[in-house]
């Protein structure tokens, strides 16, 4: 089942395989409250704290073959998030587009810049060595970050440039990424009273 457009910028998706069941369902004109339960306790830390610094209201439902290891909710989570969030946006008339962000969390900098450019693509750089294999709250492999922003800027059709500015708690590096998308996702996606149709010279995104 795709996602479907329910009004306005709310979109809703349920995806059901062998190794997971997900259930999202998100509204871009929201004021940043969530409905967050996946399993992976750290990994609804993060998707709260993305609803609140984006203004999107969400709703996740998530449950899966943990007992096997916490990767496939946790990926499947962020396709449909993706997939949810590139349905809500619609032929994407009158955003601003651009959005940027860099946020700190105590010693850890995180800096991200978003393209809401109908082109997927990714670059994230700049964790210590050793992040990706550090095991957050007992659960959540460092190297499931990078993840969880590749299956999003996929489905949604998103370009997104993270970068680790500075950090040394594994924690804080991972929450100041997710806080640092979520704050340029947010000034990506509103109105700009400014332009009229879509914002780019092609005339579609």
């Amino acid at each position: 089942m795709g996602a479907e457009l329910i009004t306005g910028r709310s979109a809703r998706m349920e995806r059901v395989t062998s190794e997971s069941s997900v259930t999202v369902r998100l509204d871009l004109d929201g004021t940043g409250a969530s409905s967050i339960s996946t399993s992976v306790p750290f990994f609804d830390h993060m998707l709260t704290a993305l609803s609140k610094h984006a203004l999107i209201d969400l709703e996740v439902e998530a449950s899966g073959d943990t007992h096997i290891d916490v990767h496939h909710t946790v990926e499947d989570t962020a396709i449909v998030l993706g997939e949810v969030l590139r349905t809500a946006l619609g032929d994407k008339a009158g955003i601003r587009r651009f959005g940027e962000a860099a946020v700190p969390l105590d010693e850890a900098l995180a800096h991200a810049v978003v393209d809401v450019s109908g082109r997927p693509y990714l670059v994230h750089g700049g964790e210590p060595e050793g992040q990706q294999y550090h095991l957050i709250g007992g659960h959540f492999t460092g190297s499931m970050t990078r993840h969880v922003f590749e299956a999003i800027t996929l489905h949604a059709g998103i370009c997104l440039h993270m970068r680790v500015l500075a950090g040394r708690d594994p924690h804080h590096i991972v929450e100041a990424q997710f806080k640092a998308f979520a704050r340029a996702l947010r000034a990506a996606v509103e109105d700009d009273p400014r332009v009229s149709g879509v914002p780019s010279t092609k005339g579609a995104l």
